[in-house]
Order: C-alpha cells, then structure tokens, then sequence
C-alpha cells in the first residue's frame, strides 16, 4: 500500500510504501476511496513544541488568533528524503486562510515554550505546546475518509466485501460516566485522545484497518466522494443539538466562508433558512463561493455588519472573532463556538453583557454518536449541496500532497481531498 508518512518528531512528511495489513478479527479493512484533508491536520502539521518562529513584517489575514506562533515544517519530497522548504516557501506558508474578522499586522511570532508552561496536556500523548496528537513515531494522518471493504476480520458480521463505508474517527472507552452519557468528547482516554489519523493511524494511505464498530454504511446513491464529507457534517449534527435547533426566520450569522463555514451555510438552508441568514468573510473570492452556493444568503465583509442576530456560529477558530461576535448578538441571543482555537488563546468579555441580554455560549467538540445523523446529513445534502466546485474543494492525488498543502495554506481552495 502507499501512504503519507508524518514523522511526529522531526515535523516531516514522506510518501512511502509498506505490505497491505491483515486486519483483527474485530477489524474491518478498507481500500480508501477519498480522504479530506482538515483544519486540524494543517494545525498538527504546523504545532511544535521546540522550533523558533520566524520572525518578518507582514500583512495577511491569519487561521489563527494573532498570538498564535505559525510553525512551518520542511516537506520531503518521495524521491529526495533530504529536500526541505526553501525560505520563499516558508514566507509562503504563511499567507493562511482568511478567517479573522479585520486585517492584522504581525512584527513578530513569539515561541510557543511559555504557552507551553501555562497549558495542561489533555493526553499523556500529548507533546506540551503542540496541537495533540501521536507524541512519537511515525503517524499516517486523515480522519475523514470513505472507501470499500476489502478484507474482514474472522468475528466481523455486519459487513461484506465491496461494500461502500465511512469511517468515524471517534470512539468511546465504554467505561467512563461520560461515555455512558453519551458525552465521549469529554473522556479522558477516548474521543478526542484516541481519534484515527490522530492519536492511531489514519486516511492518508490506500488502505486502512479500522475496528469494525467504527464502520458505517454508506448509502448507495451516494458518492464516495461525497462520502469524505461526512466526518465534518457529522460535527455539524452536533453542533445543531447543541443549539437545539435555530427557528426558521432567525437572524443567523455565519463567521467565516472556509469549508466548515459553507457546510453550516448547506445545512441552515436546508433546515428552512433562507435569506435571514449572513455570511462574514473578508475576503471576496470566499464571499463569491457564497454566492455560487445559490443559497439567497447573503455575503458580507465584518466591517459592513450593521445588524443583531438571534444565533452567531463562529467557524474560524479565531478568539478576535468571538469576542467580537458577542456585541453583535441581541437579546437571548446564542453564541456557537465551532472553530477550533489555540489552546493558549484568550478573549476578554463583560459579563455584564451576558446578564443583561441572557447571552448562552456554547462550544462544539468533536461528534459524540452524531456519526448516523451526519450520514443522514449527507443523503440529505448530496444531491443539493455537496458540490466540490461549487464548495471549493480541490481533489489531489497523494502525491501531489505538496500542492494540495500549500494551495490550502495559500487560500486557494477551501478543502483538499485525495483520491486514493
């Protein structure tokens, strides 16, 4: 099999080769079809604990909140281990995704070893100062992805070679309170301290053996293409039971046009949201993926924002945007923190604001059992919604893996996927 190999320690990436495994009995083996690419794994990617910053004067709209170092690791290229990234790409690398509110000037990028001190690990594999993930070794990441059974294990029942699957990343211990709440974000040594192409090997590869009970069906009018999606829309089931559904004619604003901002704009419209529902993104060519979505949404940049919302549902990650999101809120309004931020990062608040308006902040983690309803979500949305072109999303072969990082980091596209 061929498979895209993350060095954890050195912070370096190779396409490699290896025998195609023998799955357990309780495992299910399957020759991956597609594989998205996610935020989190450019945060894996970029996080490290013991790498100065590097340090120039620079314009550019950041993924992440202003004091939030940006790391850049040398990418090996399959036929030269010793190849690294010249200093053009690295100035490259750091023109990210647009997803804060305004225009923000850096001068410099401070170490991460103090932000280190100060934020308790989640894992005992979590290396302190780095996003988490595997703490050693070699990882093969990706944790959305579809393909077909290829292989079963001697206690497998409930599936057949050829058939289509998705994989969910997640699992729970089974022993805990809050896995027997249903609640496994929150385990200590499941959910998201265990997750496949984080913590165990993942997507990026032709072949994966994943254990049988987190194997799901995939419908049969749907894509395999489509189907990559459904790790991410599956987060999206979660967050819409955390807001306990949003009322057709509410005012809702959507912060940030990047892929997870445009799935939460499919998913509003599809729940009857039409044109009460705003975009922010500052940058125009993701406002125009807006308008090509034919969603009769409307797409503007933050500093036109003149109006208050019943729901704000922040997907870029960024703690600026959040604190600015509070004042736009009207009364009883609900604030949804999706976009996944800094550990470190920090925001100041009145709570006289809360009290007054009766605000309600929520955060969205992971998708704890949400996985049939994101398939529900993607039978719902395929045929309507879950356009690559119109969504932005690029496919790339795994060798081109290059190209599909930096044209993320550049904002080209709003979503890689490999086609395996």
């Amino acid at each position: 099999m061929e498979f895209l190999s993350f060095d954890v320690k050195n912070r370096t990436l190779a396409l490699r080769k290896a025998e195609i495994p023998t799955p357990g009995p309780d495992e299910v083996r399957i020759r991956i079809a597609y594989a998205g690419v996610c935020g989190t794994d450019l945060h894996i990617l970029e996080s490290s604990n013991d790498r100065n910053c590097y340090s120039e004067q620079l314009e550019c709209f950041l993924l992440f909140p202003t004091y939030f170092p940006i790391i850049y690791i040398p990418i090996l290229e399959i036929t030269n281990y010793q190849d690294t990234a010249t200093s053009e790409n690295i100035r490259r690398a750091a023109l990210m995704e647009a997803l804060l509110l305004t225009s923000i000037e850096i001068k410099s990028f401070p170490s991460t070893s103090k932000a280190a001190e100060d934020v308790p690990s989640t894992s005992k594999d979590v290396e302190p100062g780095s996003f988490p993930c595997k703490k050693e070794g070699f990882l093969t990441l990706g944790h959305e992805f579809a393909g077909t059974v290829d292989a079963v294990g001697s206690t497998v029942k409930n599936f057949k070679l050829g058939q289509k699957v998705a994989v969910d990343p997640n699992s729970a211990c089974d022993k805990c309170t809050f896995c027997h709440e249903g609640s496994y974000q929150h385990c200590s040594s499941g959910g998201i301290n265990n997750t496949i192409g984080i913590f165990r090997d993942g997507g990026f590869s032709t072949h994966a053996v994943v254990p049988e009970s987190q194997v799901h069906l995939v419908p049969d009018d749907v894509d395999l293409q489509q189907a990559a999606l459904v790790e991410p829309l599956s987060c999206l089931a979660h967050g819409w039971k955390r807001l306990n559904g949003v009322n057709v004619g509410s005012n809702v604003l959507v912060i940030g046009a990047g892929i997870i901002g445009l799935l939460w704009a499919c998913m509003l419209h599809l729940h009857g949201l039409r044109k009460s529902v705003t975009i922010s993104e500052p940058q125009e060519k993701r406002r125009k993926l807006v308008n090509n979505l034919d969603l009769d949404f409307v797409a503007e940049s933050p500093e036109r924002l003149k109006q208050t919302f019943d729901v704000v549902i922040d997907c870029s990650g960024s703690a600026a945007a959040v604190q600015a999101a509070i004042p736009l809120l009207g009364p009883g309004g609900r604030l949804c923190v999706f976009g996944v931020a800094n550990p470190s990062a920090k925001f100041s608040i009145e709570p006289y604001e809360i009290y007054k308006k009766e605000l309600t902040i929520l955060g969205v983690n992971i998708n704890p059992f949400s996985f049939p309803r994101g398939l529900g979500l993607l039978h719902a949305m395929a045929d309507r919604y879950l356009n690559y072109n119109k969504l932005g999303i690029k496919v790339f072969s795994l060798s081109q893996y290059r190209e599909a990082l930096d044209s993320l980091k550049k904002g080209e596209i709003s979503k890689a996927v490999f086609k395996l």
